[in-house]
């Protein structure tokens, strides 16, 4: 479904990915892992367009999305989930979940929203409440039902379980386990396996920008 063909990247005259390719299949969960300053926030960028290739190629169903700019690709169904959430404060969390849906002026978007209340109803039971109302592991829970409101096919998940409780990390571990089941596609980044070893179905290691082993 999703390639990434000899990506080379470079940021302010560095080399950050090195000829890096790697693959996810349909109905997939791929672990992109790797310790800190790796790559793998950069591999995500540049798959949603957010990191221009010096060379090589990302590819959906065989199409070249190179010359596509980030919303263009949300448009086949990509999602991203960045680590640090970035949820818009004064917005409620229905607000947050419905911004992919305004830029885009999805038609389906109450349909999306009402799938989304029944894969999280915890996120309906907070919907009223502002983004910095939420814990830390709330607010994962909200950023990964925003990717899914735009991400239709493929979620690029980053570093979804960091920084939160075990109770909730369980949690967000289901939700993607039900995304899966759903049709969904996902490639996740983390450091290590700690919390989604059942959860993925192929791992990739990145290390210095390149693929390691797979």
């Amino acid at each position: 479904m999703l390639t990434v063909d000899q990506a080379t990247v470079e940021i302010s005259g560095f080399t950050v990915l090195r000829a890096l390719s790697l693959a996810v299949e349909s109905d997939s969960v791929v672990g992109l892992i790797g310790r800190n300053g790796a790559g793998k926030t950069t591999t995500l960028r540049t798959i949603m367009g957010l990191v221009a290739l010096r060379s090589g190629d990302v590819l959906l169903d065989g199409r070249s999305l190179r010359a596509l700019p980030a919303h263009v690709r949300a448009g086949y169904g990509i999602g991203y989930m960045p680590e640090d959430r970035r949820l818009i404060a004064a917005l409620t969390v229905e607000q947050n979940l419905l911004v992919p849906a305004w830029a885009r002026r999805l038609p389906n978007a109450r349909e999306r929203l009402a799938t989304i209340y029944r894969l999280m109803p915890e996120v309906r039971e907070f919907a009223g409440r502002h983004g910095s109302q939420l814990s830390g592991g709330q607010q994962k829970l909200v950023a990964l039902a925003r990717c899914f409101m735009s991400g239709s096919r493929l979620l690029l998940l980053d570093e979804p379980f960091e920084g939160v409780a075990p109770a909730l990390a369980q949690r967000l571990a289901e939700v993607i386990a039900n995304l899966k089941r759903e049709g969904m596609s996902v490639l996740l980044s983390e450091s290590d396996l700690q919390h989604s070893e059942r959860l993925v179905d192929r791992v990739v290691v990145i290390d210095r920008g390149a693929i390691a082993s797979v």
